[in-house]
């Protein structure tokens, strides 16, 4: 009698080969779907903004906001420290230069000019003492080289007399010796005294002329202390406008503070800060144009600031020809500064996507309603267009507004 076998349930070993195949054949399915298609974002087109590009004459200028600026500023410092004792002129007023705008008090001061005053005073006292002990050491000393003279001239005389009458042995030679004797000791005191005398007389001119250098010396230097003096009344250093005082009565002022500004008003500037992506563009000499009441006002840069603030620089505009009339310190305007020469060019106006992008790529709309990513290199650019290099061409329309929404999307579609 047969036995009938009964099948084995569950998984063969074959079966293990058809599982992989079919997951290798998913896989392979998978990535084949994957690998073709692209990163889509759907957006309705009248949220986005959308331009053409153009053919045309691009101006190699930016738009700069500036303020109007005195031509030159004169700070005021304290020469001298002191106390506020009066405020004769308030910030905004026009001063002339010397005017007096504050009064400083300063007691020290005071104190050092007496002193000095005081020293002086002494110095001048002794020069005249010793003036007069000289002058008086002087007359006795020619009338002691007067006496000697007239002794030598007498007793050399003597002396001579007695010489031809011992010859003539008509003296004894006792008179005769004490004769020469007294002549050669009167000539010896004649040099003593007159040696003495040129001595003396050298004496007092050095001396003089030492304490009259020093008498000179210190009435230079009391002259000092009261130009120090004068120092405290703080003037205006040149004609203009009081830009402000920072100064009240009864303040104490440090030597060497800065208590205000004069704003010279002969002519006017205007200060801009730039985008730091033009630094190496922006030099002087550059024009630039301010228009105001449908006039234009030619301009030049006068300075570029090398130091670089919070990704802004610093220039200096001046006007080449007239002025607006109206033009007051403080006041904005927006200038037109030319870069370079204008040319025939690829013309994308401007928009927020390059913050997204940096100007390296760019969402190019075709008929489907779709727009696509596509690279793109850039070159200049002004206040409404970038100049365009590579990547597009005449005709065609791309989006300008902001990517941020748009993620790593690689295709935009429109609806």
């Amino acid at each position: 009698m047969d036995i009938q076998l009964e099948k084995k349930k569950g998984l063969r070993p074959k079966h293990y080969g058809y599982i992989a195949i079919g997951l290798l054949l998913i896989f392979v399915g998978w990535k084949m779907l994957t690998g073709s298609s692209i990163s889509t974002f759907r957006t309705e087109k009248d949220k986005l903004t959308i331009a053409q590009i153009t053919d045309g004459k691009f101006d190699d200028y930016i738009t700069i906001n500036g303020n109007v600026a005195p031509i030159a500023t004169i700070f005021m410092d304290a020469y001298e420290g002191g106390r506020v004792s009066e405020k004769l002129i308030e910030e905004g007023a026009t001063v002339k230069k010397g005017d007096i705008i504050l009064k400083l008090e300063n007691m020290n001061l005071y104190e050092q000019i007496l002193a000095s005053e005081s020293n002086l005073a002494l110095k001048q006292n002794d020069l005249r003492s010793t003036k007069l002990e000289f002058d008086s050491r002087q007359v006795e000393g020619r009338k002691s080289l007067a006496t000697a003279t007239y002794e030598l001239q007498r007793l050399k005389r003597n002396f001579e007399q007695n010489q031809v009458l011992f010859k003539d042995e008509l003296i004894s030679k006792e008179e005769y010796l004490l004769s020469k004797e007294n002549y050669e000791l009167s000539e010896r005191q004649y040099e003593i005294v007159k040696l003495q005398t040129e001595q003396d007389d050298e004496l007092r001119k050095t001396s003089l002329s030492s304490l009259d250098s020093d008498l000179e010396r210190m009435q230079k230097t009391l002259g000092m202390v009261y130009q120090r003096l004068d120092h405290l009344n703080v003037r205006a250093p040149a004609d203009g406008q009081l830009g402000f005082l920072d100064a009240e009565i009864g303040q104490n002022i440090a030597q060497g503070q800065r208590i205000g500004q004069i704003n010279v008003l002969t002519d006017y500037k205007i200060e801009a800060n730039i985008d730091e992506h033009y630094i190496d563009r922006v030099q002087r000499d550059l024009v630039a144009l301010l228009e105001r009441n449908q006039n234009e006002y030619p301009l030049r840069v006068r300075k570029v600031y090398p130091e670089v603030r919070n990704g802004r620089f610093k220039v200096d505009l001046v006007f080449t020809g007239e002025k607006p009339e109206t033009i007051r310190t403080g006041q904005s305007y927006n200038i037109k500064l030319q870069l370079g020469e204008s040319n025939e060019a690829l013309l994308l106006p401007k928009g927020s996507f390059f913050q997204s992008t940096g100007g390296q790529w760019i969402f190019v709309v075709n008929q489907d309603n779709e727009a696509l990513k596509r690279n793109i290199r850039i070159g200049k650019q002004n206040s409404r267009y970038y100049e365009v290099l590579e990547g597009l061409e005449a005709g065609e329309s791309v989006i300008t507004s902001n990517y941020d929404s748009f993620g790593e999307a690689e295709r935009i579609i429109l609806k």
